[in-house]
């Protein structure tokens, strides 16, 4: 659903500045996550620590034309837009939400507690939408249900999970999280639920408020007007401030002791598989039961609840049985990574209060056990200070204590202040505890784990990453010195040649062709690039976590990546029907909608990619009727943009995409990207520029389009060298005329000769075809013929008659030995030698 400018200034009430007419389908208030800025209405809000005005000059470059502000810019600089001026934008945001969610007479469950609250809203969502209520004629269809992204449930997540509610919209479930007294009032009003879930009551945020009571009520403010709760009644603070409330609609408590309940648990029984449980219930007298395939207690309870909500729903005891036993985790927290001397980490970097330690031990405890039962490896939880618990710290530490003694925890490393304060309360056979991190680091304790099962659980504020960088670095000498202004240079040279509407996409895939991807990243987010493109999720996973936030695309997404790119904010190629299949599936699993995706259509390379005449039709039909994906982008490649022999080949492919492009774009209302020019394409067809061009190997300084008409290509001359591959010499030595060098005696000298050894090999990436003087290097500007054959580590080279000395730089592809001498001498073409360049490489960067 999209409204008007005009609707939107009326609906929040706000003053508006600009007078351009354009419609608001997506809000914005981080502006990392910007994705269609044509229908884009950006919140500027102001937090302690952030201004979202400043971020204004950036979003209007990048196309953004709505937003609103407390104060209004100087409106010379930004003439295309609308400024809608209000005393709050994060009130009129929750405003907005809330005249939206008017718009539907739907149910609409609201979920709260301390606990439980995204598992029980997604399973809910795997129960409903999977089977529906019986249709009028018998028939059992699926619901379309809207649920919040993730755990969107603070002040700010609500509005925009409530945003999402859409035409096709049968069911809403939506999370709402408290932290301070006050704050439910404001979520009540914009998730106006009609069903009210309450999770559980736990210590989270306790610190806020003077009683677990007081927490309570406030977050039993959410279901003021429903027409029923859910609830755990064998809770006593729960079930005291439901009657307190004077709550008028129907109470639906669940309790595992008392028969004057709606729903009664009669049993919880273990199966013989170990791995599943078998609930027997009685629902308004009838009685029934179902399967999880779960076993732990948070499971089974959560499992319970959203039985008793789908069944107020509409859900019967069949569908219950039917489904249940279908429910899947909610995708974990937890990153497994192997690390250096036999050691697992497991990572689990997304909170660090008690009850996500508890169920991220429990992860560790069956890992262990799994990998090997009959010699587990054994646990060790590096644990940071746990804050805003709520609780004393005698109290917290001494469970601390019992969870580990329950899982199986052997070593205990503690980080920070409170918790060594409380050594003496934790009982485990091995403790540590420092101060920081980097005291850590430095400790023989640290240098000596191996081969453990290592679980960091740490408040980000001590920058666990610091630990698994350490425990994954990779030393070598050998460097490849990365000119990031030259970088710069050519980016703007191929800007000059794009209209100033023209969007750019930098190709960065295979680390930056060599160059290292995370710093050119950082210097092409400085230089307002729109697009980055990656070949695989972990590759934009590193950037991520490197701190980019620039959009990135990845162009080869694997089956068993989707989880990744979701996490990572990472928009994939679509270019087949069973790629797009699995992806909405993945989405929809999640509690994705509206992913961005890019569709490839094949015009002639013929590798990968959609039919642009046998394939649209359906290819539209698909994405029209699922809200998983949304199309952002289409675009095909040239396959011979680079050479004018091609040109009429290129104007059939070119046809054959504008074609077929145009059929998908008028498919849709929003703004669908298209492209194809390359490198070579952005000087060769400056005509065919479209929406957005893709820069790859121009960008790092190789020539991609040479003119038969010389006048027209100023490439040669322009690009700059980027990379420049060096060593030193190690050792040099006089060997007689006569004698070999090198393994299985490849180069008999024919002259007495001076041979340096350098320390680079076949291993960082130097050919061996190279060897046996059929390649050289530079030594002090002058040529050093590869002699006798490469090593793993080590290559030799002939350098009679060269003024040089042991430590002098050798050049083996840069500036003045340009990387093109050596794809030429190799028959092959200059990415492949750029992208061979092992990561054991060190990577220096400078400017000029």
């Amino acid at each position: 659903m999209t409204y008007s400018i005009v609707k939107v200034a009326t609906l929040i009430g706000a003053r508006r500045y600009g007078s351009t007419e354009t419609t608001v389908g997506w809000l914005l208030t981080d502006s990392r996550s910007l994705r269609f800025p044509e229908q884009t209405l950006f919140f500027a809000l102001r937090t302690q620590r952030n201004d979202g005005h400043k971020y204004i000059p950036e979003l209007y470059r990048r196309g953004v034309r709505s937003f609103v502000v407390k104060e209004v810019p100087d409106l010379a600089s930004y003439p295309e837009a609308n400024f809608l001026q209000v005393p709050s934008p994060l009130a009129a945001l929750q405003r907005l939400a809330e005249r939206h969610r008017d718009e539907f007479d739907i149910p609409i469950v609201g979920i709260t507690g301390s606990n439980g609250k995204t598992m029980v809203k997604e399973w809910l969502y795997q129960l409903l939408s999977a089977v529906a209520v019986g249709t009028a004629s018998g028939e059992r269809s699926s619901l379309n249900v809207t649920r919040s992204p993730r755990s969107y449930n603070s002040q700010i997540g609500v509005p925009l999970s409530v945003w999402l509610l859409g035409e096709q919209s049968q069911v809403g479930l939506f999370e709402a999280g408290i932290s301070q007294p006050g704050e439910m009032a404001a979520l009540r009003d914009i998730i106006q639920p009609t069903v009210g879930v309450l999770t559980s009551l736990g210590a989270a945020h306790q610190e806020n408020f003077r009683s677990m009571e007081e927490k309570c009520m406030e977050k039993l403010q959410l279901f003021h007007d429903t027409a029923a709760i859910v609830y755990p009644s064998d809770d006593d603070i729960v079930s005291r401030c439901v009657r307190r409330s004077g709550y008028q609609g129907e109470r639906i408590g669940w309790s595992r002791i008392s028969d004057n309940v709606e729903f009664k648990v009669e049993s919880v029984q273990a199966l013989p598989d170990s791995v599943s449980s078998q609930i027997t219930y009685i629902y308004k007298g009838v009685r029934s039961s179902y399967v999880i395939p779960f076993i732990d207690e948070a499971s089974i309870e959560n499992s319970i609840t959203c039985a008793a909500t789908a069944l107020y729903l509409g859900l019967t005891h069949e569908d219950l049985a039917e489904r249940m036993p279908l429910l899947e985790p909610v995708a974990m927290r937890l990153e497994v990574k192997e690390g250096q001397r036999g050691l697992t980490l497991i990572n689990d970097s997304y909170n660090n209060d008690i009850n996500s330690l508890d169920i991220a031990l429990d992860f560790v405890n069956r890992r262990g056990e799994a990998s090997n039962k009959l010699h587990p490896s054994p646990i060790t939880l590096i644990l940071s200070d746990i804050y805003q618990s709520g609780e004393s710290l005698a109290s917290l530490y001494q469970q601390v204590s019992n969870m580990c003694k329950n899982r199986g925890v052997a070593k205990l490393i503690g980080i920070g202040d409170e918790i060594a304060s409380q050594a003496a309360l934790i009982d485990v056979p091995e403790r540590h505890f420092f101060h920081d991190v980097e005291q850590f680091v430095n400790s023989t304790v640290f240098s000596q784990l191996a081969n453990e099962l290592v679980l960091l659980k740490g408040a980000r504020r001590f920058g666990f990453e610091r630990i698994t960088e350490l425990l994954e670095q990779k030393v070598h000498e050998t460097i490849l010195e990365v000119n990031l202004q030259a970088v710069v240079d050519n980016l703007n040279h191929f800007r000059s040649f794009l209209k100033t509407d023209t969007k750019m996409v930098c190709m960065i895939k295979a680390d930056a062709y060599g160059a290292g991807a995370i710093e050119i990243a950082k210097t092409l987010q400085d230089n307002r690039v729109d697009y980055l493109a990656v070949a695989v999720a972990d590759e934009g996973v590193a950037l991520r976590k490197a701190g980019i936030t620039a959009n990135i695309m990845v162009m080869n997404p694997e089956m068993t990546s989707f989880k990744t790119l979701f996490d990572y904010d990472l928009e994939p190629e679509v270019y087949s029907f069973r790629l797009m299949d699995a992806l909405i599936r993945a989405a929809r699993k999640e509690g994705i909608t509206g992913w961005p995706v890019h569709i490839k259509l094949d015009t002639g390379m013929h590798r990968l990619g959609f039919d642009p005449k046998a394939d649209i039709d359906e290819l539209v039909d698909r994405l029209q009727h699922q809200t998983a994906l949304i199309p952002r982008s289409v675009f095909s490649h040239f396959v011979g943009s680079d050479s004018d022999e091609f040109d009429d080949f290129s104007a059939t492919q070119f046809a054959l995409f504008d074609e077929g492009s145009r059929k998908l774009q008028s498919a849709f209302s929003h703004r669908i990207l298209r492209h194809m020019d390359n490198s070579a394409g952005i000087e060769h067809f400056p005509e065919r520029q479209m929406d957005m061009c893709r820069l790859g190997i121009g960008l790092y300084g190789v020539e991609p389009y040479a003119s038969e008409d010389s006048t027209l290509s100023t490439l040669h001359s322009t690009l700059k060298t980027v990379s420049t591959l060096k060593t030193t010499i190690l050792q040099m030595r006089h060997v007689k005329a006569g004698d070999s060098v090198g393994y299985s005696r490849r180069t008999i000298l024919d002259r007495d000769s001076v041979i340096a050894a350098i320390p680079i090999g076949y291993a960082d990436g130097l050919n061996r075809r190279l060897g046996n003087r059929h390649g050289y290097c530079l030594v002090n500007g002058q040529k050093a013929p590869y002699v006798g054959n490469i090593c793993m580590d080590v290559a030799m080279i002939d350098v009679t008659g060269i003024d040089c000395q042991e430590g002098d730089s050798v050049e083996i592809f840069g500036q003045e030995l340009p990387v093109t001498v050596l794809s030429d001498i190799l028959e092959t073409i200059p990415y492949e030698v750029l992208t061979g360049v092992s990561n054991r490489v060190k990577r220096i960067y400078y400017q000029d």
